[in-house]
């Protein structure tokens, strides 16, 4: 029964809001009429966007439909590390050593650009190099992983050491994998702090931040732009669309090319030190190699576990997904079976066609989104890089806009093949373990 595997704090909401709660709503007696720019969303990748438009001097209002903030950007994991669905080895064979590196120095600028952003406004948010364990549930994977990371090692310089199945206890308590990968400068955050550091920030820069207001349509005005909403329409010179998984028919073009989909996460009751150290040794971050990963950390703020799995579509009831995530927990870690959970949560991503980030322009909007499974420093950074397209610097160019954004005729934004998508991935991960 669920119910004899709730801890007596029990809540369906993100661990993350324990320390950050969302920004009450905030009343707006004049709501604004004009501005240089609107943002529409205000997770990482507006407020990023906002932040240097204002630096710049620009007027800037972000609008969200609900909270600041209330939608991925303080439901993820907290992992920063160097993410792309494409690996080097993948780029290197189809596009040639000088893209690859190209490509991949832009996930290390991602990366130091969230350390960057974090060290120079000063947010405190547990920002922290703690490395990352990366389990291999077969000797294949093994395999794939120590190719793939010699590559990056060899032309980028990225730090790595493989870990034996005999040495595999010295980075997690469980004798699930055969071993696995180590990249010992990947980070974690605490991804509600970090996002009302930014609020903060953005909001001290004089952006101004206004949650609990949907945008029903962005319409073409002259060289600029009409944006309605329930509370009033705002002129503006220029939009950006960051919206991610959230992306809704207000703009029909992106959400033609961006599919949605869940992640679900919970945490558990407080452990023990003793435990805690016997599950994660180093307290580093960890996930398998599947492709529907289980991905584990703990909780930076107090001696819990974090875990999520099953990624994929909604479902009716939480508890029906907290019940196959405390399975999953207990298979990897046996000890845990009479461990109960505190908190269930889920939010919305959003994977792409081809399975890359973009950012650009259409009919005159800019956009970032898209992450695939990279939003926090993926999305902090070409949220910098939407906004200095706004300021047409020359900073703006990054790899990410080159791409043409595709979608496919069958789609129209409801993701109706993600069950069967999510269904085939986990027959192929059945199969190795």
């Amino acid at each position: 029964m669920i119910d004899d595997l709730l801890a007596g704090d029990f809540q369906e909401e993100p661990w993350w809001w324990h320390a950050a709660p969302r920004p009450a709503q905030s009343s707006v007696d004049n709501f604004p009429d004009r501005a240089d720019v609107v943002v529409v969303g205000s997770g990482f990748t507006g407020l990023s966007a906002a932040l240097t438009l204002a630096k710049a001097g620009r007027e800037v209002v972000v609008l969200d439909a609900q909270a600041p903030g209330y939608g991925a950007s303080s439901r993820n994991a907290g992992f920063v590390g160097r993410t792309l669905k494409h690996s080097f080895n993948t780029l290197l064979q189809v596009h040639g050593l000088d893209y690859a590196v190209q490509v991949y120095r832009e996930l290390d600028a991602a990366f130091d650009f969230v350390f960057d952003l974090v060290s120079r406004e000063n947010i405190n948010c547990y920002l922290t190099r703690c490395g990352r364990f990366m389990g291999a549930l077969n000797t294949e994977h093994f395999g794939l992983m120590s190719d793939e990371l010699e590559l990056r090692h060899k032309y980028l310089g990225h730090p790595f050491e493989m870990i034996s199945e005999s040495r595999q206890s010295e980075e997690i308590g469980s004798g699930r994998y055969v071993g696995g990968a180590l990249m010992p400068d990947f980070g974690s955050i605490h991804p509600g702090l970090y996002h009302l550091g930014l609020l903060n920030t953005a909001q001290s820069a004089k952006a101004q931040i206004i949650g609990h207001t949907l945008v029903t349509a962005i319409r073409r005005d002259g060289t600029g732009f009409q944006v309605d909403t329930p509370r009033g329409v705002l002129t503006t010179g220029d939009v950006i669309v960051a919206t991610n998984g959230y992306t809704d028919r207000a703009v029909p073009w992106l959400r033609r090319r961006v599919i949605p989909f869940h992640g679900y996460m919970i945490a558990t009751d407080v452990l023990s030190e003793d435990v805690i150290t016997q599950i994660l040794p180093n307290n580093r971050t960890f996930h398998d190699y599947n492709n529907n990963l289980v991905y584990i950390r703990q909780a930076p703020d107090q001696p819990r576990l974090l875990i999520g799995a099953y990624t994929g579509g909604p479902v009716d009831r939480l508890s029906t997904k907290a019940e196959k995530l405390k399975s999953r927990l207990d298979v990897i870690f046996p000890e845990l079976s009479e461990v109960k959970i505190s908190r269930i949560w889920s939010g919305q991503c959003a994977g792409t066609f081809d399975l890359w980030p973009h950012v650009g322009m259409h009919n005159a909007v800019h956009y970032a989104l898209g992450y695939c499974f990279a939003g926090l420093p993926m999305g902090t950074y070409l949220g910098d890089k939407a906004a200095k397209q706004v300021l047409g610097l020359p900073e703006a160019k990054t790899v990410f806009a080159d791409r043409a954004f595709r979608s496919h005729p069958l789609y129209t934004g409801n993701p109706w093949f993600l069950p069967l998508v999510m269904r085939w991935h986990d027959r192929q991960d059945a199969a190795y373990s």
